[in-house]
């Protein structure tokens, strides 16, 4: 499952989907998503996350139909500010 980025028609608002996985259990599986959601004051600049929280995948896809219907759209602009460096030691 991959991970989407919708912004909103005046481009002030963000929320990521993204697949949720318990690490904390042994095996674990991806049966969550996490939203991710914050402002966007400037376009070139990275957005401020105000929070998250996890639900269902069927709740998150109900939440995303909604959120498209609503005129948000698809975007990968502010992906580059949320990829996962690896850090090397």
């Amino acid at each position: 499952m991959d991970k989407f980025t919708l912004v909103n028609k005046d481009r002030s608002r963000i929320k990521i989907f993204e697949p949720f996985e318990d690490v904390s259990e042994s095996s674990p599986s991806i049966d969550a998503m996490m939203i991710s959601y914050g402002c966007v004051y400037k376009r070139s600049s990275k957005p401020v996350m105000k929070g998250s929280r996890v639900q269902t995948i069927e709740e998150a896809r109900k939440e995303y139909k909604k959120l498209l219907e609503e005129g948000w759209r698809k975007t990968s602009i502010y992906n580059s500010y949320f990829e996962l460096k690896e850090s090397t030691f």
